[in-house]
């Protein structure tokens, strides 16, 4: 997370003044651009914010120069009590704002819930659960005084299965990734917490992700249909849903770095998507100065220059006064990337007692250096031990549960009885013995995988393990704490047998048992020779159940079918609640209900080359996206491919029956949306260049070494504001301008055109419970386009899908799911804009329990429904 990094495409403040160019870009192939976008849009032109922009404008025109400069920054690496700490505008009443990890809570501290981690949300398919995990983690940074949660993560999207930091994610697919980023956004921001999205985008690996003194990050090409149809999704509907802030890849889209791409900050995402918060570069991201605030860079993290940090070096503080002052980067610019922050502030009402930070992510001690990476600093303290867990546990077991996917049951081998002799053979079945929070960021594969390795961690309160839930069920078991098999097991013909095994991955700045990150030297087989120990354990034993706790889709093939292997359950990352959990669905007080939010293949083989991880290259690593659309389930089906276990595939103790559906049209449709809002007003400052003075060091400040100020010694504030008026100017980029546009087409409101979300049909279907157990089901609605379109479309694509209460045997529930325009468009390159490419064709709708299992159909041009459907796929 804190490597050193160059860009090709830099130019440091410190030149601005001179005639500069920027470096030559590394090619990429034919076809990928990255245009550029400018200026940076305004943000407050959407009602749902004026009132935030109305309160941020005011402080905005009555702050000096060095007040605007510090709020965009952090004040340096370790600097502080968070993982990220902008600088303060004391005297109109802004304080530091903590930024902090991650996606699933509050990271390094104490006395907080570990929840399960996003791909484990994405398993349950339950919309009600994922808002509420939302409003829990939201809750607990509140507490702790966390301004900015750095999460939800929909990028990584799930493109290659080894990649490192999918499982952070809420699965390979762009709508569930969409609704559980938005729905967790909710919750949090519900808190009053800012929610961040990340990372945009196209952040696909771990390997390589990075600009370092030697090599620039890996670019990721990808034309444009793709990149709104798959990757850009998932944002829209986190912008749509109100977000405060989001966060800049370290890659870079189509050669161009995210964190100084203009057409991704100012065109893709603050134009076309109408974001009204502020944009932060993930921690070193940035890699330039001037071009990263013209591109639409709002706010440095953790302020520090790339290269090497806690040299007290930046590319912003002190440098963008100075840039102000000489006229590279333009009043009007900080300006808006000031108000941005602000205004996310107030809307979230964090004016009103809003708690400060009480803890210290760089300690567990309750007193240390206020300025951890200072050379010399003050000490006080730093850890207030605020424990706010509440009642969060309850809604992280419910996750953990509902989320267990069962894949296999022959013979009806679960539920487990209550007395049955159990054989429980690995070592993920109990506590790491070393502490659950031995290995710093999770960084290690030991004891019970509850989440993957990096900074998406948080330190675990407690690990209620399989064998503690054994225990607590006063369970007749024998536990044998290896990953070999053990000569000294004593098979019984009446045995059943519980084998645990992982697979794991996690950020790229810690490498576990040769896997930087991304799943590079375990590939997608299971950890510890778990396709071993499984073997040997059906070779002995005639009834034997495989718990996996996985980040992502993992090769069965060596054990599945073996003749002993009856069930297999699929656990994913259930965080502190991995026990009771688990033992609720093995015992069968709750039938299990999760399914896959990937595809389980039956050999790497069956993805497309061009989802590989990317290795080493001469110049910048070029991953470029061949396969366009085919990611996950839409290559399969579309390669005719049969895998292991389909996305959506989940069994349960009972069975459903999906039946009486019906659909009616909403909305009438056009082949292009109606004409967007135009945009509102906008706050407007004076755009004169500030005097000098507003720059200088105040009087007798003590300074801290090390620590990122804002202000410029008097000499260089005076000679920066004269360099305004020399003939020689900043090379600004091709098509730069800092004329607003009215904005395109496509866009018109937070999301886009608010148009595209309007509902095109509603779907109803009866869901009831045919067998003898309780249980819940998932109806999954996917959208097949007309035969005969003149564009290439995936066989069928997820557009909603939702699930029912607990029904008890014999009874029924009504779901209600919806189609939208978005739902029925495509991407149109030519034109700029969705468009629904045979208006009175006939979409079939279909619904099922998997992508593989679609007995149910209703057609829009009939608007009817027929079951007993030969699935599509």
């Amino acid at each position: 997370m804190f490597l050193g990094m160059r860009s090709t495409i830099f130019i440091s403040f410190s030149s601005l003044a001179a005639s500069a160019v920027l470096d030559t870009r590394d090619p990429v192939p034919s076809g990928y651009v990255a245009p550029p976008y400018y200026p940076a849009p305004h943000g407050g032109w959407v009602a749902e914010w004026t009132e935030s922009y109305r309160k941020a404008a005011l402080l905005v025109a009555n702050m000096t120069l060095a007040e605007k400069t510090n709020i965009t920054s952090g004040t340096g690496i370790f600097m502080g009590r968070c993982v990220g700490n902008t600088g303060s505008a004391l005297r109109v009443g802004i304080p530091q704002l903590c930024l902090q990890d991650g996606p699933l809570g509050v990271r390094n501290t104490d006395h907080n819930t570990a929840f399960p981690a996003g791909i484990t949300v994405g398993a349950t398919w339950d919309k009600d659960l994922m808002r509420r995990r939302g409003v829990a983690i939201g809750e607990e940074f509140r507490g702790k005084g966390v301004n900015v949660h750095l999460g939800p993560s929909v990028g990584a999207l799930g493109r290659k299965p080894r990649g490192g930091r999918n499982w952070e994610g809420f699965g390979s697919d762009p709508v569930l990734q969409a609704f559980g980023g938005a729905l967790t956004i909710e919750g949090i921001q519900s808190a009053g917490v800012i929610a961040t999205i990340k990372h945009l985008i196209a952040n696909e690996q771990e390997t390589y992700r990075m600009y370092s003194l030697v090599k620039p990050g890996i670019s990721s090409n990808l034309d444009d249909r793709t990149m709104h149809e798959l990757y850009l999704w998932p944002f829209a509907e986190g912008v749509r849903a109100g977000v405060g802030s989001v966060m800049i890849a370290y890659n870079a889209v189509n050669g161009s770095a995210c964190a100084q791409n203009s057409y991704v900050m100012n065109g893709l995402l603050k134009d076309e998507l109408g974001f009204q918060g502020f944009v932060m570069s993930d921690w070193l991201a940035q890699i330039s100065g001037v071009p990263a605030a013209l591109a639409g860079l709002d706010m440095s993290m953790p302020g520090d220059r790339n290269e090497i940090p806690l040299l007290g070096n930046s590319y912003w503080m002190y440098d963008y006064s100075r840039a102000v002052l000489n006229g590279s980067v333009p009043v009007d610019r900080l300006n808006d990337a000031v108000t941005r922050i602000l205004a996310a502030y107030f809307q979230m009402g964090q004016d009103q007692n809003y708690p400060r930070p009480n803890f210290d992510t760089n300690t567990q001690n309750a007193e240390g250096p206020l300025y951890p990476g200072a050379l010399f600093s003050p000490s006080g303290v730093v850890n207030e031990f605020v424990d706010v867990q509440g009642n969060h546990a309850e809604v992280a077991r419910e996750v953990a549960r509902d989320a267990i996917t069962l894949l296999k049951n022959q013979n009806n081998t679960l539920p487990l009885a209550r007395n049955a002799s159990l054989k429980v053979f690995g070592t993920d079945a109990e506590k790491n013995p070393d502490g659950i929070n031995n290995c710093a960021d999770q960084g290690c594969n030991k004891g019970t995988l509850g989440m993957g390795w990096g900074s998406g961690t948080a330190r675990y309160p407690y690990m209620d393990s399989p064998i503690d839930g054994f225990k607590s069920r006063g369970s007749t078991y024998q536990f044998f704490n290896t990953d070999s098999f053990p000569s000294n097991s004593n098979p019984s013909p009446n045995d059943t047998a519980v084998v645990f095994v992982t697979s794991d991955s996690g950020e790229n700045y810690i490498t576990v048992e040769n896997n930087p990150g991304d799943r590079t030297s375990s590939n997608l087989n299971l950890w510890h020779n778990g396709d071993k120990l499984i073997q040997d354990v059906a070779a002995k034993y005639s009834n034997v159940v495989v718990v996996v706790h996985t980040v992502g889709p993992i090769i069965m093939e060596a054990w599945h079918d073996l003749p002993a292997v009856k069930a297999v359950l699929l656990a994913h990352l259930p965080g502190q609640e991995a026990g009771e959990s688990l033992m609720d669905v093995l015992f069968g007080d709750v039938s299990p209900s999760g399914h896959l939010p990937y595809t389980l293949p039956n050999s790497e083989d069956d993805y497309p080359a061009s989802v590989n991880l990317v290795g080493y290259q001469l110049g910048q690593p070029q991953d470029t996206h061949a396969e366009g659309l085919y990611i996950d389930y839409r290559h399969f089906n579309k390669e005719n491919i049969k895998p292991r276990y389909a996305f959506g595939h989940g069994l349960s103790y009972t069975s459903f029956s999906f039946s009486s559906a019906s659909i009616s049209a909403v909305t009438p449709l056009t082949s292009v949306p109606p004409t967007r809002p135009a945009k509102g007003a906008t706050p407007a400052y004076s755009t004169a260049i500030p005097p000098a003075s507003e720059a200088y060091w105040p009087e007798n400040f003590n300074r801290i070494w090390r620590y990122l100020y804002s202000w410029l010694e008097k000499n260089d504030a005076d000679d920066a504001a004269k360099a305004a008026n020399s003939t020689t100017k900043y090379p600004y980029p091709a098509g730069y301008s800092n004329v607003q546009k009215s904005g395109p087409a496509a866009g018109g409101a937070q999301g886009g055109n608010p148009a595209l979300f309007e509902v095109a049909y509603d779907v109803s279907v009866t869901v009831a419970n045919t067998g003898s157990k309780a249980g819940k089901a998932v109806a999954q609605l996917y959208v097949q386009f007309p035969t005969g379109v003149a564009v290439d479309t995936p066989v069928i694509q997820l557009r909603d899908f939702e699930k029912t209460s607990t029904l008890q045997p014999g009874a029924s529930q009504t779901l209600s799911l919806r189609v939208t325009r978005k739902d029925l468009s495509i991407w149109d390159v030519a034109t700029q804009n969705w468009v629904i490419p045979a208006v009175n064709g006939d979409y079939r709708i279909w619904i099922g329990d998997s992508s593989d299992n679609l007995r149910l159909s209703c057609n829009t041009a009939g608007t009817t429904c027929i079951e007993g459907q030969t699935s599509p796929v």
